[in-house]
């Protein structure tokens, strides 16, 4: 049997579960007293977990709708573990492929930013490191001359980001397809500053911007 957080018994409406069959409904406060799946096997809390994901929380959107030099997200809560940022994006830049940059509480200091990659694009692999940028994170979304609708993506973890006794460690994976060619990289950064990061700046190459459509949402994670 599954339990929900306050000892009541979860329903097939709250577990959001297909093809759930309701075995003795007895409609209580807390819906049903068991559940059956058409393997007849009842339904665990662990298989419960693979359903709602209640790990992550919604903190802000971004949509673009005009071309826009950066994306800030501010106030950010000290209330997470880690930060998420998830990222869909496309450049004004005329290049198949652009690359952008994080920025952490409006540091534009290059020297307190260092990053890695890992990269490949089909055909041979690449790597190395990057310093002297007001940002940390090298990577790629779709420039200009891309095909038409093309937007690259990103996953970006900032790890314990309110966390005053350490520097700040950025890791990312991403890659824009081309329509049989593209790139993906794999990235890992530092902000070498101790401050709880409040506000995150994404920001493209000198002199790009977001087009319409480029989609960033930030997320907190639980601890």
């Amino acid at each position: 049997m599954a339990r929900s957080r306050d000892a009541g018994y979860v329903s097939a409406f709250e577990v959001g579960v297909a093809n759930t069959e309701i075995k003795d409904e007895s409609y209580k406060s807390h819906s049903v007293s068991r559940m059956r799946t058409r393997d007849r096997g009842y339904i665990s809390k662990t298989t419960i977990a693979g359903f709602i994901d209640e790990s992550f929380e919604s903190i802000a959107t971004t949509n673009i709708t005009t071309n826009t030099a950066s994306v800030t997200f501010s106030s950010i809560p000290t209330t997470y573990k880690h930060l998420q940022i998830r990222m869909l994006g496309r450049t004004d830049r005329t290049s198949a492929l652009d690359g952008f940059r994080i920025q952490f509480n409006n540091n534009t200091t290059t020297s307190d930013y260092r990053s890695h990659f890992l990269g490949g694009n089909g055909s041979s692999a690449f790597s190395g490191d990057e310093g002297g940028t007001a940002g940390v994170v090298n990577q790629r979304f779709s420039g200009a001359t891309a095909t038409a609708s093309m937007f690259g993506v990103s996953i970006i973890d900032i790890l314990d980001y309110a966390n005053t006794n350490k520097h700040k460690t950025v890791r990312c994976l991403g890659g824009s397809d081309q329509n049989g060619s593209g790139e993906v990289y794999l990235t890992s950064g530092v902000w070498m500053n101790s401050a709880a990061i409040n506000e995150i700046d994404i920001v493209p190459n000198v002199g790009s911007n977001f087009v319409q459509y480029s989609s960033f949402a930030l997320y907190g994670i639980k601890g």
